[in-house]
């Protein structure tokens, strides 16, 4: 069976390939620059050149696929920007896949999305678009929701760990009391992998989370924990944070912008119950006090 991964050099993707490889798929690589594809080739991939907003090179990247991963999304950007990519490129994407006789698609979208939320920021606007175009697509699909991907070499917990390994204190937003439920990116990856022939996950949509749902003052104490540090906390009000992100989020690799500041503040908690999930594809997420063990 030959497998489709779109988004496979960002953080999540090369997990979830190598998760693919290793249950011996055959998995064809989208990618704007194949230079950067090097590990994937590595791996035994092959290499497609082209880009999710170009339609022409989707047709040619699906083509003899049984199963497509769309892995794409931006987590900056203007509302055009997220409309052209991630709204856009997948309805592109489904297009071609309906075009090729694709049997099943695999999506990730994101924890917190919802008709009651899909306003709130464009991404998650772009999420419940691209959603919503998957699953009136009339293809087999798989839809995921992962919380916060937690991992060593991306994603927000390195961020997290420098924080409280260099800052004189350790600053966190708000009052701290909203809960999360890191997932390990490799459990990530896993679960992707356990579904791209599976029966029992046709046609759901599994919310992703690791064992743990803590609010961000204790993830905070735990990284200290195995940092071995006793750094004071100081909480930073939304509205302050929200002002130093009008001028930071112009910078090319901004530590925040003001629609993540938004999510934070207007979204909750970003929790999930796993057991369908870990029921159906056979996957046991690690606790979160070995995801920071692992990463520090």
């Amino acid at each position: 069976m030959k497998i489709l991964v779109t988004g496979g050099t960002g953080f999540v993707g090369p997990k979830v390939v190598h998760a693919l490889r290793a249950r011996a798929y055959d998995v064809r690589a989208l990618v704007r620059d194949s230079r950067r594809a090097r590990t994937l080739e590595a791996w035994g991939c092959e290499l497609v050149e082209g880009d999710v907003t170009d339609p022409g090179s989707l047709r040619t990247a699906v083509d003899g696929c049984e199963v497509v991963v769309h892995l794409v999304a931006i987590i900056a950007g203007k509302p055009e920007d997220f409309e052209r990519v991630m709204a856009g490129g997948t309805r592109n994407l489904v297009a071609a896949a309906r075009e090729a006789g694709v049997r099943r698609f695999v999506l990730m979208s994101a924890l917190g999305v919802s008709e009651e939320t899909k306003d709130l920021v464009p991404y998650y606007r772009a999420k419940w678009d691209m959603e919503q175009a998957v699953l009136g697509s009339g293809l087999e699909h798989v839809v995921f929701r992962p919380s916060f991907v937690f991992g060593r070499d991306g994603g927000v917990l390195p961020i997290f760990i420098r924080q409280v390994r260099w800052s004189p204190v350790t600053p966190v937003l708000g009052p701290g009391t909203t809960r999360l439920q890191p997932i390990w990116v490799e459990d990530v990856g896993s679960f992707f992998a356990a579904s791209v022939d599976l029966p029992a996950a046709a046609n759901r949509t599994f919310e992703l989370g690791g064992p743990d749902a803590v609010t961000y003052n204790d993830l905070y104490e735990r990284i200290k924990t195995v940092l071995g540090t006793r750094r004071a906390t100081v909480h930073l009000p939304f509205g302050v944070v929200r002002t130093a992100a009008t001028v930071v989020e112009r910078l090319p690799k901004a530590p925040i912008t003001r629609d993540q500041v938004t999510m934070l503040e207007q979204s909750g908690d970003n929790v999930c119950d796993i057991r369908p999930a870990v029921e159906t594809l056979g996957v046991t997420p690690v606790s979160l006090d070995e995801q920071l063990r692992r990463a520090v």
